[in-house]
């Protein structure tokens, strides 16, 4: 992971790059990358760029194998890894996923101001701190009875909502509604099924995260507009978190029958952490209704997040909830595998879309969109790290020509966690962002240590990569004043 990348790289233009189909043989189609100089450089201290040659060589790729700018070594795909493959003779691989299967972000907006909150700042904090269990194995306030985390997996936030776990139009503003069809519990071992019954509401660690923020800059005011962004000082909230020990053993146990349906169909590949088996397989439909299990499971577990941040915002303000106006804007997955239409030489075809640390980034008028944003296209949320900025983003025309309508999805680490850890305390860490003005709690001074900012590339950099590529448009931007970590 620490060594440099040296292969070939052909420049494509200032935001696109290239690693040709000659590099290694058996690349059935060329990678590329979007970064600038700057960043490729900085994309090249690690061997993220030989994993995108490497996911090249799956059966039934189409186009290229893709990078986003916030690109890093992950497991078998690279984080930022885009791949799609056709479905006849394509295959589909839980390492195009990752193990946070639908690790996504949720954004509320508020009729709040700065001067609203930042007197009662800290007591907020404490307030979402404790309302929101985290940190490693963390358990919930929700117990299932037996039998019902079935229907989570099948219901995923419509059994959220149903059950008084916030409001009927939260669906509409989820991608997929929160309910991803295709999904059969029957596919999800009763491991994972143990260890996600009790950890429905909960934040988890790692990169997981609350953030109370401030929208810092409007650049699109139309669209920010129909999004419930009006003005600078609005306050807004982020939830990012995922599937917690559920996903990670769904994916756990399928990376190991992988690995024997590679044997049995006969495919060779340079990592045996791409293990895969063709979309159509008994092995490739099975996956595929358990991860879309592990997505329900983690909308759900938003659901109820955005369901007690509400409660919390309006008993430390004082306020009703129709006052507070905390309304989603949008809700995205960047951890998943999709089967969805697109333009392949011309003509129509689904195709099985892996976008792993990749955000969804449909344009305006697509199907899929909700109504409501059918003219300004689908919102992109890229948090940054807790001491940084994040962005709120559309999905455009030319994502879909050249992404399969995908974009990027956060900052992307340039220190592993150990590393980070040698060159900060958790306790300077603490320090340093509360001299930025940004109140935290977390879990664990060690976490917040692995969550460091100089652990992360810088958002706007990667934001604007993404942006002057065309592959996403900048809305708006926002800045953190109140951070609860796991």
């Amino acid at each position: 992971m620490s060594n440099k990348w040296s292969g070939p790289v052909e420049k494509i233009d200032d935001y696109r790059w290239r690693i040709p189909l000659s590099y290694k043989k058996g690349m059935r189609v060329p990678g590329i990358i979007y970064a600038d100089k700057e960043m490729l450089e900085q994309i090249r201290e690690e061997q993220g760029l030989e994993q995108v040659a490497n996911v090249a060589f799956l059966p039934g790729i189409v186009c290229c194998s893709l990078a986003m700018p916030d690109i890093h070594w992950g497991y078998g795909f690279p984080i930022g890894g885009v791949a799609a493959m056709r479905i006849d003779d394509g295959v589909v691989s839980p390492g195009g996923v990752g193990f946070d299967i639908n690790c996504g972000v949720r954004l509320l907006r508020t009729n709040l101001k700065k001067e609203d909150v930042m007197p009662k700042i800290r007591q907020l904090v404490d307030a979402l701190f404790a309302s929101v269990p985290s940190g490693v194995g963390s358990e919930g306030k929700i117990r299932l009875s037996k039998g019902e985390i079935d229907q989570v997996l099948v219901r995923g936030s419509r059994w959220a909502v149903e059950k008084g776990y916030g409001k009927p139009e939260d669906l509409d503003v989820t991608e997929e509604h929160g309910e991803m069809k295709g999904a059969d519990p029957s596919k999800v071992s009763g491991r994972a099924k143990e260890r996600g019954a009790p950890q429905l509401g909960t934040l988890g660690s790692g990169n997981h995260f609350l953030e109370v923020a401030l929208i810092d800059e409007i650049f699109e005011p139309a669209i920010a507009a129909d999004m419930g962004i009006d003005e600078v000082g609005q306050v807004v909230l982020y939830i990012h978190c995922g599937s917690r020990g559920l996903g990670h053993q769904v994916a756990d146990d399928y990376v190991k029958e992988m690995v024997r349906a590679m044997a049995k169909y006969g495919i060779e590949l340079p990592e045996r952490q791409l293990a895969c088996a063709p979309v159509k397989s008994p092995e490739g439909q099975a996956y595929l209704a358990a991860m879309r299990c592990a997505a329900n499971y983690a909308w759900a577990n938003r659901q109820c997040i955005a369901h007690w941040v509400r409660e919390a915002f309006c008993r430390v303000l004082g306020i009703c909830e129709a006052d507070a106006g905390l309304e989603m804007i949008y809700d995205v997955a960047h951890n998943i595998a999709k089967i969805e239409d697109h333009q392949l030489n011309g003509k129509k075809e689904k195709l099985c879309v892996h976008r792993k640390g990749a955000t969804r980034a449909f344009p305006a008028g697509h199907p899929d969109l909700p109504q409501i944003y059918a003219r300004i296209g689908q919102p992109v949320l890229i948090p940054g790290d807790m001491g940084r900025v994040s962005y709120v983003l559309v999905g455009t025309e030319r994502a879909m020509k050249e992404t399969f309508g995908s974009t990027c999805h956060g900052a992307g680490r340039v220190q592993s966690r150990a590393a980070a850890k040698r060159h900060l305390t958790g306790r300077e860490v603490l320090h340093e962002l509360e001299a930025k003005g940004i109140t935290v709690r977390a879990e664990s001074l060690s976490g917040l240590a692995e969550e460091a900012s100089e652990a992360y590339k810088d958002a706007t950099k990667v934001v604007n990569i993404a942006h002057n590529a065309g592959i996403s448009k900048i809305v708006a931007r926002t800045r953190p004043i109140g951070v609860i970590k796991g």
